[in-house]
């Protein structure tokens, strides 16, 4: 069917409402249809409150997310920038059409200078999440809020791993106890759960620790909050199950005469009257067993469900025992009431343990933070909400509150459907004073207002305790306030969408016709107006996937031929990838853009990350459609990081045979089949040992030898970090690039976020943790933090992402391929709501009483409806084009499924279409589906039509050519580092307990101080020095290292270069031998002709005859020699070694450093300040 599309009306015009949304005067609520540029609406809003003379650090913005700050910063900075440099005429037309009069010169002036305002502004402009306000706040005022003035937030895998710990500490110390309360709630719930669901049951009460939190904090405590489970239920402090039963069995609370009479009746009846006559009498009759016996008697009475049997004995002795029949009447309904009440007590035992539990786990989680100084995402909001409004409404600090209030005069609040309702307390408590006689206005006589902008029928975020109805209920609160205070109110609805085409929106509105469908999604009809009139747009609902016909294998048939199992999500995930690889091939035009598809118009929207994701994404692939992968990812699970941590594992253990195969045949190596058989058929020893000893005659598995062999001494030496950053850095056998490439040529670019990720998590590792290899594989292997993937700019590639992830976003082209499905599980734990205060837990849905049962009826219901919402979400998403498909196993979908409800609104709106998929292989199919489209009309803005013309002409020829080779290594020729290996330090340790090694140190620093002073005055110096207490030195030593050192000073031969004269500590630099030098001399003297230098050598064994000098000592005089001969041409330059263990004086002849084969080269040497 297509739709008629009229001319543009005159009174479309969007800026009418968006100007009354962005009045700076007046406190507003924006209800926000998706695409109907809310951000905008914020962006202009407080652009007007800074020209109407608002300084920028007394507007405050909520958003949502990070990015959403982001945005709205830039384009709040962009637009002041802008405005800067404009034009004085265009600057009063955008002025214009953003206040909708024409601007004073004063208002000109004005805007000019915030873009200067904004810059000066201290910590730029108040645009962030609710989390960062608090922690900002937290941050101000730490001590008031009673918190480590250097606290320091946890990410969700820090987080994770001390709830980890908690748990485990708790369910530890249950064990050990098994009397203690703690014990006794773990007895009953593992009584009656098998481990995955404790597991399961833990995981609840960790993701849900700030809801738990709150409930303590509004009871009093764990007590406080059993009492009230005890009220609520009815059930008195001490009752228990067993209690009730043991009451129900003695003869006082029945009937037992009457019950003897019926069973006299029932003997006269049919085979089932006697049967049940037999069981009540034998009941009866033994008294000490009927608890034990409940469960079989009440059987007799009551179904399976727990209602009376229509028949509790037949008519004939019933007409012969009247009282029979009314006494069995009564007992089944006494039994009905005592199963009631015996489920109560269940339910307030299973709960009171559950709550046990879970204060023992936050006692504990809470312990661990405070130790560390850290704080979780829950506890920023709690803190800063408990820093303003303290207890029972009344604010801990009230000074805190007023210095907030005086820094503060508007507050902007984005996506507020989202919003729990702890952060509209926040929200609440700053602008308390906002609506006040006094200070309603600001001391400039700048009126104060509340400005929030959402969507209920978008509120999709209930596991994070968002409701619609407080959004509703908080537009009340602020409204009132206003309104009593006599300020300007205004509520707009902003219904024009700029995203979607007319098509879209249509199928949208019809969705959502029906009541039923519209229940939780919105109180009113759903009407969207199009601004993009004339654009083409198309919504199809394509035929189910359904089961293949299975085909009937011939008897005694063999097993030779292989089958392939029919799977529907991976023949839908097929023909999507056909259909989008069709469409890059041919090139299909996007006729509202004017030009063809490209990938990254492409979004697949999925309620849940199921194996259809995995599916598409690998029909995607080879049909070679660029595709971005999924949007989280679980960093353990993916195969570049599970390379890298097999890795690590044969570093740790080289003799694990399985991991080091493993690590051949990964992309580092890259062994093939054949010459990993070779090493490890047949060997003698482990695997590691096999390629050690074949390297010596095989040439292809040296260079892994090598490459394992270099890792191996690296591993104790370094950090996670340097470590895996070295490996991926440098070359490998796979690549003579780096590590980085061979893994992306082996596992494509979607192993680029993956190692970007996990290098940025062994960072997070180091900083809280000991920095080793075992500890970081299991820290990492303990933790299940999901990563989120950055999806929000299609980059060229076809997007995959849940509808919650999606949330923001938009693409010319959705696909809803997850559309028959609908939501069966119920929540574990029945949350407090609005009709019960308290939470409520049974193991066994059986077990659950009557307050229980509607407790989960309203949390389904609740579940339905953001199922509804969600669907809303998903649907708006799409611009031009919105393709409603899915699969279905053996049974039917449900009828309130998204398939159905699309379905229903196209059968009044759409045409009739058939579909054949068969062309894209024995994947497809064919079957009737349902089609809406708007023609296009318009002409394609220029710009969109001439998109193309910037072809990508690929990337330049030097981004992937190596580097030139430098003239100079990076690295300068330090002789006091030499590149060869030095001789070993003396041993601080040794068998003199170190006196040695000190007796060098003190040397060393006497020979490099002394020679400043007056001859006459280094002795009694010497031995001042020497006689300190924090030598330890007796007199006998102090007098030998004085009389030594003073002797070396003195020497005849060599008193000159400790004379006047003679400098210490000289740097040079220089080119000596084509390379750069870089160092230090410790004493240089020029006497005459000749230049004398001195090199210390500390703690080092001394030789005694010239052949004995280290190699590169010789290398490090000579480079000296060589650089001061540039420095002083035409002087003798004489080396000295001057050992200070001893000490000792060795000079070294010219013949000997010229055997080094260190010339000066071309360049020369200056010594620095010389």
């Amino acid at each position: 069917m297509s739709l008629s599309i009229e001319n543009p009306v005159r009174g479309l015009d969007p800026n009418v409402a968006q100007r009354r949304a962005s009045d700076p005067a007046a406190s507003v609520w924006v209800g926000a249809s998706a695409g109907s540029g809310k951000t905008k609406v914020l962006t202009d809003r407080v652009l007007r409150q800074m020209l109407a003379g608002t300084p920028p650090a007394r507007i405050l913005c909520l958003t949502f997310t990070k990015a959403a700050a982001a945005e709205m910063a830039i384009r709040v900075n962009n637009t002041l920038g802008l405005w800067a440099t404009l034009p004085d005429a265009e600057l009063e037309d955008r002025l214009a059409d953003l206040c909708g009069e024409r601007p004073s010169p004063e208002t000109r002036t004005n805007a000019r200078r915030l873009f200067a305002q904004v810059v000066d502004c201290p910590g730029g402009m108040k645009i962030q999440t609710i989390h960062a306000f608090c922690q900002s706040l937290l941050r101000r005022f730490p001590l008031e809020a009673q918190l480590a003035p250097h606290f320091e937030v946890m990410d969700e895998r820090t987080a994770a791993a001390l709830l980890t710990e908690s748990r485990d500490q708790v369910l530890h110390a249950g064990r050990m106890a098994p009397d203690s309360r703690l014990g006794r709630a773990m007895n009953r719930l593992t009584a009656d759960l098998n481990a995955e669901e404790f597991a399961d049951l833990l995981a609840e009460l960790a993701s849900e620790r700030g809801r738990v939190q709150r409930l303590f904090e509004e009871f009093h405590g764990l007590d406080g909050v059993v009492a009230m489970v005890h009220r609520r239920l009815d059930v008195a402090p001490g009752t228990t199950e067993a209690s009730i039963l043991t009451d129900a069995c003695h003869d006082d609370f029945l009937d037992a005469p009457t019950l003897r009479e019926a069973c006299r009746a029932l003997s006269g009846g049919s085979a089932a009257d006697q049967e049940r006559g037999i069981g009540i009498q034998n009941w009866l009759d033994a008294a000490d067993s009927r608890v034990k016996a409940f469960q079989a008697y009440q059987r007799l009475y009551l179904t399976a469900e727990g209602t009376p049997r229509k028949t509790l004995i037949t008519k004939k002795p019933a007409t012969a025992y009247p009282a029979a029949l009314l006494g069995l009447q009564r007992e089944a309904e006494r039994l009905v009431e005592i199963a009631a009440r015996v489920k109560a007590a269940g339910v307030a035992a299973s709960t009171a343990a559950l709550l046990t539990l879970a204060q023992a786990m936050l006692e504990t989680y809470r312990a661990r933070k405070a130790a560390r100084a850290l704080l979780d995402y829950d506890d920023l909001i709690l803190s800063a909400m408990a820093l303003l409004r303290g207890k029972n409404g009344v604010p801990a600090v009230p000074w805190v509150l007023f210095k907030l209030d005086g820094g503060l005069d508007h507050i902007l609040i984005d996506e507020a459907q989202d919003t729990n309702p702890d952060q509209w307390a926040i929200v609440a408590a700053i602008a308390g004073e906002f609506f006040s006689e006094l200070t309603a206005s600001a001391g400039d006589g700048t009126t104060r207002t509340v400005f929030a902008v959402g969507d209920e029928k978008q509120s999709i975020f209930s596991f994070q305790r968002a409701d619609p109805a407080e959004f509703a209920k908080m537009r009340r609160h602020f409204q009132e306030r206003a309104e009593a205070a006599e300020r300007v109110w205004a509520a707009v609805d902003l219904d024009i969408s700029f995203r979607s085409t007319a098509a879209v929106l249509e199928a949208v509105d019809a969705v959502f016709a029906s009541e039923a469908a519209r229940d939780g999604v919105a109180s009113d009809r759903i009407r969207h107006r199009a601004f993009r009139r004339g654009h083409a747009g198309l919504v199809e609902l394509w035929p189910p996937v359904k089961p293949a016909e299975a085909m009937e294998t011939p008897a005694w048939a063999p097993p030779v031929a292989r089958e392939a199992a029919d799977s529907p999500s991976a023949r839908l995930a097929a023909v999507i990838a056909g259909t989008v690889g069709g469409w890059l091939e041919r090139g299909e035009t996007l006729e509202a853009k004017g030009r063809p598809v490209r990938p990254g118009d492409v979004m697949v929207l999925v309620r849940r990350r199921t194996a259809f994701v995995t599916e598409l994404v690998r029909a995607l692939k080879d049909r070679g459609v660029p595709v971005a992968g999924v949007d989280r990812m679980v960093l353990t699970e993916q195969l570049s990081v599970m390379d890298l941590m097999a890795l690590a594992d044969f570093l740790l253990l080289p003799d694990d045979d399985l991991t080091l195969a493993t690590v051949l045949k990964g992309p580092l190596i890259g062994l093939t089949e054949e010459e990993l058989f070779k090493l490890a058929h047949k060997r003698r020893g482990t695997l590691w040992r096999s390629l050690v000893a074949q390297a010596e005659t095989e040439p292809s598995v040296r260079p892994a030898r090598r490459y394992l062999g270099d890792l191996l001494a690296r591993t104790d030496f370094s950090a996670p970090y340097e470590l895996f950053a070295g490996l991926l850095n440098r070359p490998c056998p796979a690549d003579t690039r780096s590590g980085r490439r061979a893994i992306l040529k082996r596992l494509g670019p979607d192993a680029q976020d993956p190692l970007d990720e996990f290098l940025a998590v062994c960072l997070a590792f180091e900083k809280t943790e000991p920095p080793s290899l075992q500890n970081f594989l299991a820290w990492l292997a303990a933790s299940e933090a999901e990563i989120k993937r950055e999806l929000e700019q299609g980059g060229g590639t076809v997007r995959i992402m849940t509808v919650h992830g999606s949330k923001g976003l938009q693409a010319p082209i959705v696909f809803l391929p997850d559309t028959l499905g609908s939501p069966t599980q119920s929540p574990p734990i029945l949350w407090p709501d609005d009709d019960c205060p308290v939470p409520l837990f049974a193991a066994r849905r059986a077990q659950e009483d009557t307050l229980s049962a509607q407790a989960r009826e309203r949390a389904n219901r609740r579940r339905d409806q953001e199922y509804r919402r969600l669907l809303y979400v998903a649907l708006t998403r799409a611009e031009d084009r919105l393709y409603v498909c899915g699969y279905q196993g053996k049974r039917e979908p449900a009828e309130g499924c998204w398939y159905r409800l699309v379905e229903e609104a196209l059968r009044e709106n759409g045409v009739p279409q058939e579909f054949d998929f068969t062309h894209h292989g024995p994947e497809g199919w064919a079957g009737s589906g349902w089609r809406l489209t708007s023609p296009q009309t318009a002409v394609p803005p220029r710009h969109v039509a001439e998109e193309d013309l910037a072809a990508d002409h690929g990337a330049p020829p030097w981004l992937t050519a190596p580097a030139p080779v430098e003239p100079e290594p990076s690295r300068p020729l330090t002789p006091s580092r030499p590149d060869g290996e030095e001789p070993a330090v003396r041993s601080p340790l040794g068998e003199d307990d170190g006196q040695r090694f000190k007796r060098g140190l003190l040397v060393h620093r006497l020979l490099q101080t002394l020679p400043e002073l007056d001859p006459a005055a280094r002795e009694a110096a010497c031995r001042r020095f020497l006689a300190r207490p924090a030598h330890k030195l007796d007199e006998a030593q102090q007098d030998a290292i004085a009389t030594e050192t003073l002797a070396v000073l003195s020497h005849a031969e060599f008193a000159h270069l400790f004379g006047a004269g003679s400098r210490a500590e000289v740097p040079l630099v220089g080119v000596v031998g084509g390379r750069a030098l870089s160092g230090r001399i410790d004493r240089l003297t020029v006497v005459g002709d000749t230049v004398w230098i001195v090199d210390y050598k500390t703690n080092r064994p001394p030789p005694r005859i010239l052949d004995d000098v280290p190699s590169v000592y010789r290398r490090q005089m000579a480079a000296y020699r060589a650089a001061l001969t540039a420095v002083y041409p035409g002087r003798e330059v004489r080396c000295v070694l001057l050992w200070t263990d001893g000490p000792f004086v060795m000079e070294l002849p010219a013949e000997l450093l010229d055997a080094a084969g260190v010339s000066a080269g071309t360049g020369g040497g200056t010594p620095a300040g010389g």
